[in-house]
């Protein structure tokens, strides 16, 4: 019969395991929505990866999806593309949802 610090450790176990997925995902849609943001800048293929990077090290650094979508529409107002808030904010779910696919196709 398991005992309570068995129990206790498997619910660590998957907590982490959570967090872990949690971060991969995050950081997949971050670089997903980084890719997409470059096209709609006009980016070349190597600008284009580096943006998607700098976005995935900036949610990292700041812990915050808040400092992300105050870089995007920064660079886009910057360009004069227009794209609202909410519109980045849909596609970051909708990116977070397709990243979470493909992490668990792999």
């Amino acid at each position: 019969m398991p005992t309570f610090n068995d129990r206790e450790k498997g619910f660590e176990t998957e907590f982490s395991h959570s967090q872990e997925v949690g971060f991969k995902v995050t950081a997949r849609r971050n670089k997903l929505l980084g890719l997409w943001v470059a096209q709609q800048l006009g980016l070349s293929a190597d600008a284009a990866s580096a943006y998607a990077l700098a976005l995935v090290d900036l949610a990292i650094e700041a812990h915050s999806d808040a400092a992300v979508l105050d870089k995007i529409v920064h660079d886009l107002e910057a360009k004069g593309v227009p794209c609202s808030r909410d519109q980045i904010k849909d596609r970051m779910q909708r990116l977070a949802a397709e990243a979470r696919k493909q992490l668990l196709s792999e």
